[in-house]
Parts: structure tokens; C-alpha cells; sequence
């Protein structure tokens, strides 16, 4: 698996972190430059497919870390390419691009399963509910609930510090919703963060802490942190997994994430489109997406979103927001409309 290393904190250009990258291929144009950024959490897939793109095409391929919702703001004032997202475009984002005459491609790109993770030397916390990470998540639980004996009689009173995703990230939007019932309903008083290692230093530095964060940065980390198997409707407890992420077993919790694409830069840039469609390669996408520890789309999904791009079919499929407990048959059903 690629190791998930920040190069820096703003936009980071691949050929910075790879010191053996090759000169640009023989009529490549050496002024070209992919421009991404947006989701930490999505930032696994972009940079695996960024650094094997430059490899193979020689265009450069630069990567930003500002949040599902801060790349939609540079996406839909035109100064990216591509932006990367956790969750779907807001209404709210629709509106500036359309106030900006940009028109976006949304794709998925990946399947995720949101883990909940704790200390490893926890050992009190073997499941958990729905109903009891509502209990720790809620507004109203801020400054209220901060022992885990709050949260179940028989836990022990010990001190709880919470870790997650910063209000400008599609994750947080997704766990909100997914848990809260609401896109942003939280309370505040945890260690918000863009930088999913940041969650992973403090909940594994902390026997009584908890936190939430992307497939990847779990499986990245075995042994410093522990997923917490979440319970289904049916009893089972279920950990996040690419395998329950795949057969949607793993609720609700699951979820698509996606690229979306500036589609006057696609129509004017080709090495944009030459980067979409390297990136929807079944060679290629199945293997990266599997690498850095997230859950390939099914094989047919890549011909569909291929198909969607081609004939630049824009807008947004879920609303207006995130969709909680999407199936793979969903999502496939959305990238072929």
C-alpha cells in the first residue's frame, strides 16, 4: 500500500515528493498541469493516480488538501480542475458555479467505509450503536457528555476525548448526517481536523479517546488505532472492511466518494480529459483505489462513468446532499443517467 504522506500543507506537486519522476513523455506539453484538490480523504486516490499519470503521460499533476468544501469553492470559481469529495455538491456550491458559469462532471470514484476508531488499549468498547454514537456526537451532548460511563451504564468513567473531521470536510458532512440526522449537526467541542493523521496521533496517544475518519487512514494504521464494529439493524456487529463497504453490510456508514470535473477545462485542456480517463482505467483505478485502502467500483461502473464524461453530462444526482446508506446498485444507477 502507498503510505500516506503529506508533502506539505497547500497544494502539492507530485513531482516534489517524487524525486525519480520521469522528464515529460515526447510531445507532451511541459506547461500542462492537472489541477486537483479538495478531500483528504479522497486525497489517497487522486495522488496514487496523479503519481502514476505524470509517470506514464509526463504532465504534472498537483494535489490540495483544503477540504471536500474548499475544493468546491475553487472548483466553482474556476481555479482548479478537479475538485475531490467526500460527499455530494451542496445546493448552496451548485449555486456559486452556476453564479460563475462553471459547469461540473461528478463521478464516483470509489467506495469508503467510515471508521470508528479507538485506542487499542481500550478494551471496553466492543460494538457500538447508532443510538450511542448519536449520544456522543449530538449538539446538545457538548460539554454534557465526556465520560464513557455517559454513554453506556456499564462502561467505565473514564475521561473521553473526541477527534474528527474539520467543518469543511465532506466526512464530517456524511458522519452528520449519517449519525445526527442533519449535514453538520455536531458538537464542537472535539479536535476538528483536515488531516485525517492528525486524528490518528491523537485518538492513538489517548487510551480513553475516540474518532472518525476514512477506510484508508485505518488501514494505514493497524496497531496504532482499532475500529469499533458498528450494530446493524439485524444485531450484528460489523467493522468497517472493504469487503462490508462493497456488499453495503456495513451501515450506515458506507459511502461513495467522488471526482468532479470543470467541464469547459475537460473541453479545453486535454491533458484534463487524458487524466479522467486514466483515472476511470479499470488497469489502472481498480488497482490504485485497492492499494491505498479504499473499495473499487464494480467493474461495469468504470465504462459507465467513462460514458457519462464523454457525453459531458453535468450537474448533480443526489439533491443537494449526502446521500446516507447508498448501495453499489444506487450509485451504478446514478453514473448512467
Amino acid at each position: 500500500m502507498k503510505k500516506l504522506v503529506l508533502c506539505g500543507v497547500a497544494a502539492l506537486a507530485l513531482t516534489a515528493c517524487n524525486q525519480n519522476a520521469p522528464a515529460a513523455k515526447a510531445g507532451a506539453d511541459s506547461n500542462a498541469i492537472v489541477l486537483i484538490d479538495g478531500s483528504s480523504t479522497v486525497y489517497p486516490i487522486t495522488e496514487a493516480l496523479g503519481e502514476e499519470f505524470q509517470k506514464a503521460n509526463g504532465t504534472r499533476v498537483t494535489v490540495g488538501l483544503s477540504g471536500t468544501g474548499g475544493g468546491f469553492k475553487k472548483l466553482c470559481r474556476g481555479e482548479i480542475d478537479i475538485a475531490s469529495a467526500s460527499r455530494p455538491i451542496k445546493g448552496e456550491e451548485v449555486e456559486l458555479c452556476k453564479q460563475n458559469g462553471v459547469e461540473f462532471i461528478e463521478l464516483p470514484v470509489a467506495l469508503d467505509a467510515l471508521a470508528v476508531i479507538v485506542n487499542p488499549a481500550n478494551t471496553f468498547v466492543d460494538c457500538l450503536t447508532v443510538a450511542e454514537l448519536k449520544t456522543i456526537w449530538a449538539p446538545e451532548a457538548q460539554g454534557k457528555i465526556t465520560t464513557w460511563n455517559q454513554v453506556r451504564p456499564g462502561f467505565p468513567a473514564e475521561q473521553m476525548k473526541l477527534f474528527g473531521a474539520g467543518t469543511d470536510s465532506g466526512t464530517f458532512d456524511y458522519f452528520t448526517a449519517a449519525i445526527n440526522g442533519e449535514e453538520g449537526a455536531s458538537r464542537g467541542d472535539y479536535t476538528a481536523t483536515e488531516d485525517d493523521n492528525v486524528t490518528i496521533t491523537g485518538v492513538g496517544g489517548d487510551n480513553g479517546s475516540l474518532g472518525f475518519l476514512g477506510l484508508a487512514y485505518l488501514t494505514e494504521n493497524l496497531g496504532k488505532v482499532r475500529a469499533v464494529p458498528i450494530r446493524q439493524a439485524n444485531g450484528a456487529c460489523i467493522a468497517p472492511s472493504v469487503q462490508a463497504a462493497r456488499d453495503a453490510s456495513y451501515q450506515p456508514l458506507s459511502r461513495p466518494l467522488f471526482i468532479y470535473i470543470n467541464k469547459k477545462h475537460a473541453d479545453e485542456r486535454p491533458h484534463v480529459s487524458d487524466f479522467v480517463k486514466f483515472a476511470f482505467s479499470p488497469a489502472e483505478s481498480e488497482k490504485l483505489v485497492a492499494e491505498v485502502g479504499y473499495v473499487p467500483l464494480p467493474a461495469v461502473a468504470y465504462s459507465l462513468a467513462l460514458a457519462k464524461f464523454d457525453a459531458r453530462k453535468t450537474g448533480s444526482y443526489f439533491g443537494g446532499g449526502s446521500k446516507v446508506g447508498v448501495t453499489v446498485e444506487e450509485l451504478l444507477a446514478d453514473a448512467s443517467k
